[in-house]
């Protein structure tokens, strides 16, 4: 039992990304708190089984985002490979200009001493579930 727990998702966030979707006044069971925690699991799993799987065939022993978005394409889930594509170059490019920042030595808070690059929002802003709500109820 205790193995089995490990491999899966932690309950407490499946529970806050259903509850983003559902309209504030929803209630969640716990039984269909623990079917998504088995569901999104066993699709991570799946997933990164398949990159995992194409690094083995490269020679390769990391499994990086480029090779989890070729799985999603490749198991035929290809919304979900532009999306998370589109976030990885959000996120590579908010970690190179913190990186120049940093570099700099510029703070968040040393306005005046920034370059005229502005730095990109934080990429944990692209919210697909807004995307997806909006899609839903209009």
């Amino acid at each position: 039992m205790v193995d089995e727990q490990v491999k899966l998702v932690p309950i407490a966030n499946v529970g806050r990304i259903m509850k983003q979707i559902l309209p504030p006044t929803a209630k969640i069971s716990k039984e269909a708190k623990e079917t998504m925690q088995e569901c999104a699991s066993e699709f991570i799993s799946f997933v990164t089984g398949e990159a995992s799987d194409k690094c083995q065939k490269e020679n390769r022993r990391t499994v990086n985002g480029d090779d989890i978005c070729w799985a999603l394409s490749s198991l035929g889930f290809d919304n979900y490979a532009e999306v998370m594509l589109r976030y990885l170059y959000k996120l590579r490019d908010f970690e190179r200009v913190r990186a120049n920042q940093n570099k700099l030595g510029l703070n968040e808070d040393d306005e005046d001493n920034r370059d005229d690059e502005e730095a990109p929002s934080a990429p944990l802003e692209f919210n697909i579930m807004e995307r997806v709500q909006r899609r839903r109820f209009n």
